[in-house]
């Protein structure tokens, strides 16, 4: 039986999204219909746009109540809350070795707009959209996920708690902790003090990094990041970011993560390793257009430069370990969500983009 729903549809590239009635096609074997009650917004949900068909359904942080199960579903059941994560196939080798978040069909899963057997999840006035974004198009009262995308929780958490682990908060905290690997004592450079930044900045304390350097230009955020467990700041718009680490860092540092996707901080964030130094990187500047750059920094120091996808994260068993740190009082990512109205999607945008807002959270009215 097929659902209503409504959705904030994005109809052009960087326009505003508009609350409109969608319809959710009938479940498959291993699919969840979920209300959502929260939803994180991501950098993603705005860069990714220009690969989208229009109209889309964006938002994939979402974290809700199961309504329905498909026959093939056993692991969950209606009633039960869970945290919607990334799109994976689960058939390909990758998936097979307990690797989804290199999946080999990930960029079909996540930026396709439809199922992966190319079927669509969602219709506006009668006509199939673009949505199953991150396999789930989670600005929206419900959705249609794999079951295999959720994480069901039992912690008593709020809502607006639960929607951001499930990529940006996750990629923060796993890229220093399973990608980059940070052993305790090692020295560590974040360029960029938004929500993956500051993520990556408190699973730095955790893991024992020293020095934690933060980088950004931004008073507010470097004050947050120091109070979040950065050793020490730099603005990179008063002085020159390099000079600053090779002081506390002489020998250069062991490792380095870029989450701004300006160029200046990816040249710096090479620039600043040490000998056989480690470059992760979240995103790229101007989101895969061409830029001046030379490898001769990455091959004169032995040194790697590393994408990072999700954090190299299994949300099955990572969510539940980042939701154990913030009850002990050693991950307050609360510190960094700003909640906002449903209907109030395109404010929320708005902050995002000038960086008013750290991690913006949808809530379901």
């Amino acid at each position: 039986m097929t659902t209503t729903a409504t959705a904030a549809v994005l109809h052009e590239v960087g326009g505003d999204f508009k609350l409109q009635d969608i319809v959710l096609d009938d479940l498959q074997a291993d699919e969840i219909r979920v209300r959502i009650e929260a939803c994180g917004i991501c950098h993603t949900d705005i860069g990714a746009q220009g690969l989208l068909a229009m109209p889309a359904v964006l938002g994939h942080e979402g974290a809700g109540i199961v309504e329905e199960v498909g026959i093939g579903v056993t692991n969950v059941v209606p009633g039960d809350r869970v945290i919607i994560s990334f799109g994976f196939c689960n058939h390909c080798p990758n998936c097979f070795e307990g690797r989804p978040y290199v999946c080999d069909n990930s960029v079909q899963s996540n930026f396709g707009g439809t199922r992966l057997d190319g079927s669509n999840t969602t219709t506006l006035d009668g006509k199939a959209i673009t949505a199953s974004f991150f396999q789930q198009s989670s600005f929206a009262s419900q959705v249609i996920t794999p079951v295999r995308n959720t994480v069901k929780v039992e912690q008593d958490l709020p809502p607006e708690l639960l929607a951001p682990l499930g990529c940006g908060i996750m990629t923060g905290a796993g890229a220093v902790m399973n990608t980059l690997k940070v052993p305790a004592g090692e020295s560590l450079v974040v360029f960029g003090s938004g929500a993956v930044g500051l993520s990556a900045i408190m699973a730095a304390k955790i893991v024992g990094a020293n020095p934690i350097i933060a980088v950004d230009v931004n008073e507010q955020r470097l004050a947050l990041a120091q109070d979040l467990g950065a050793t020490h700041v730099i603005n990179a718009g008063k002085v020159n970011s390099v000079e600053k680490i090779m002081e506390i860092c002489p020998r250069g540092a062991a490792f380095s993560f870029e989450t701004s996707g300006v160029e200046s901080a990816l040249n710096d964030a090479i620039d600043c390793l040490g000998m056989a130094g480690q470059c992760g990187m979240v995103t790229v500047p101007n989101y895969g257009e061409k830029y001046p750059f030379t490898p001769f920094g990455i091959f004169v120091k032995a040194a790697t430069l590393q994408g990072v996808f999700f954090g190299s994260a299994v949300p099955n068993t990572f969510l539940g370990q980042i939701i154990d740190f913030y009850q002990q009082g050693r991950f307050p990512y609360d510190k960094l969500v700003k909640t906002y109205s449903f209907k109030d999607i395109n404010r929320a945008m708005t902050e995002t983009k000038s960086g008013d807002v750290i991690k913006p959270v949808l809530l379901m009215d």
